[in-house]
């Protein structure tokens, strides 16, 4: 294996696939730090086992997925141990008791606990419980649990109180036992808890983002918001490069815009002016959720008098992408506007005269930071601490900077040019 791909690797926590030369998955672990646990294996043979070491010699390709915390980490081994079923991973005997996850089958409102199992005990009990794991870490699996209750708060008591609990209380139960939530709302529920236990995150992160998106259409904003904080919950870190599987900001924006295609090419546009003088537009790039400086480009304002910043946000996005046309340059997957719903619309309006109408494209208000799409009245309302948020902001403060730099350039020039007429007039 290229051992120049480990460095690459994030020194985040999750869990790491090694591959063998036909991509077949040799072992599956997890790691607090991808990394260093990457690195450890391909120390010289020091420390590895005879089996191990036997494996490290087919390993051709690491796969990482990194997740927010090592106990979530723990979930998604068991998950992918479950469908791989990798040669090198050890397995359990199964006369001993492992922990397991268990999602009760036959009560009405479904209770997740830890339970001690042996293999046969375990095919025993199938018919009332749904099993996850074995996991080899209890203490790990505890606190896995302990996030799981916030991100999905079904009951934990084995019978229900007459009253109110105190998990319900402060937020930790939904209390079906006071009736506070529907058997629908609590059922999908726990069907987005098994979705995460088998580790289908980017399907639930995308059926969360679907429903989110439902309840702000129909302005059922408290609704969006208790959704919101549970994908922002999941904790999905966000940085994929060689063999760094995407669970970032830009999956999480993907599944928010419906797309199909990866978001790889963004593209983010600004305006500059004081009161229309020496206007200026900047367009910035981002490949992979990084800047392509090589493929900045500024505008200087021509066709547009006083202070119209949707007029000029006009030329800038028909000036772009003429050129982008003409010249057959590689189109954005996405483009982002600094403004609200009328920058939002001027831009609209010229690329579908330019032929670029399918390009999704999305606003944000400066204000209050709410993100307009071109297919939605209301804004969209993000968490300070989005990730989604970040990114966006992210590129469109790169625009911001990029524009307000080449307006303060023609200022001086400007500046310049009138003091060097007063010395030519002494």
């Amino acid at each position: 294996m290229d051992k120049e791909k480990i460095k690459d690797i994030p020194e985040l926590p999750g869990v790491y696939m090694m591959k063998d030369k036909s991509g077949a998955i040799l072992y599956i672990g997890k790691a607090a730090s991808l990394k260093r646990r990457v690195s450890s294996y391909f120390r010289d043979g020091r420390g590895l086992s005879r089996r191990i070491g036997l494996m490290v010699e087919k390993i051709a390709d690491v796969a990482c997925l990194v997740t927010g915390r090592e106990a979530e980490a723990l979930i998604l081994e068991s998950a992918l141990i479950k469908k791989y079923g990798p040669r090198y991973n050890i397995e359990l005997k199964d006369d001993k008791s492992y922990p397991y996850l268990a999602l009760t089958k036959s009560e009405r409102y479904p209770r997740l606990i830890i339970v001690r199992k042996t293999g046969a005990s375990r095919r025993a009990d199938e018919k009332k419980w749904i099993f996850y794991g074995p996991y080899t870490d209890v203490k790990l699996l505890r606190k896995a649990v302990a996030i799981m209750k916030r991100m999905f708060p079904l009951r934990t008591c084995n019978r229900m109180p007459k009253k109110a609990c105190l998990n319900y209380r402060i937020g930790q139960c939904l209390g079906p036992c006071v009736k506070a939530v529907s058997k629908k709302t609590y059922a999908d529920i726990a069907k987005e808890i098994k979705m995460f236990l088998k580790g289908d995150r980017r399907g639930l992160v995308r059926e969360l983002s679907s429903k989110m998106r439902i309840a702000a259409d129909n302005r059922n904003y408290e609704r969006a918001a208790v959704l919101r904080d549970r994908i922002m919950a999941l904790k999905v870190v966000p940085k994929a490069k060689s063999g760094v599987t995407p669970y970032g900001e830009l999956e999480e924006l993907r599944y928010l815009l419906k797309l199909r295609r990866p978001l790889r090419r963004i593209e983010a546009f600004d305006i500059s002016n004081i009161s229309g003088k020496e206007a200026v537009g900047s367009m910035v790039s981002f490949i992979d959720g990084k800047p392509a400086k090589d493929d900045y480009r500024r505008f200087k304002i021509r066709f547009v008098s006083g202070a119209d910043d949707y007029e000029m946000m006009r030329e800038v996005v028909r000036r772009r992408y003429e050129r982008v046309r003409k010249e057959r340059l590689p189109a954005p997957d996405l483009v982002i506007i600094d403004g609200g719903k009328g920058h939002l619309n001027a831009a609209l309006s010229v690329l579908r005269e330019t032929g670029f109408g399918s390009l999704p494209v999305m606003g944000i208000a400066k204000k209050f930071e709410h993100i307009y799409l071109k297919d939605q009245r209301e804004p969209i309302i993000f968490s300070h601490s989005s990730p989604i948020l970040h990114l966006v902001q992210r590129l469109r403060d790169e625009a911001h900077r990029f524009a307000i730099g080449y307006h303060h350039v023609l200022r001086r020039k400007k500046i310049e040019e009138q003091f060097a007429k007063l010395d030519r007039r002494r």
